[in-house]
């Protein structure tokens, strides 16, 4: 079981992403702002986040890259969760320091797995 800290300001996408990973046995935190995720990561240290990129204000992939070069929080795998799926999206987000990268609809089979990975399991 992991600790994962969900940043998205959907609750739609919210409830589905917490009720696939309770139901994988991980415990959820949500924060629903980029810049509230990345002082969460900082507060908490979960074992995985799982990042969307549209936000106001700060963008998932300047949070993805706060995460990723912070030392406190360098070793936090991140996940980006988004409805923008471009090959370009996609390649930005890896290079920000995201290990994965999941387009939105997500199915749970799919989520758990990523998250599996991440993890090393």
């Amino acid at each position: 079981m992991a600790h994962i800290l969900v940043v998205d300001d959907s609750p739609t996408d919210v409830q589905a992403i917490r009720a696939a990973l309770e139901k994988g046995g991980h415990d959820v935190t949500i924060a629903e702002a980029a810049e509230e995720g990345v002082e969460m990561a900082k507060a908490l240290q979960p074992s995985l986040v799982l990042m969307d990129i549209v936000f106001e204000g700060t963008s998932g992939f300047q949070g993805v890259r706060k995460l990723s070069k912070d030392g406190e929080t360098s070793h936090i795998p991140v996940i980006i969760i988004s409805g923008k799926g471009t090959a370009a999206d996609k390649a930005w987000g890896l290079r920000q320091g995201a290990v994965d990268y999941l387009v939105k609809p997500l199915k749970d089979k799919q989520l758990l797995e990523a998250v599996d990975k991440a993890l090393g399991q």
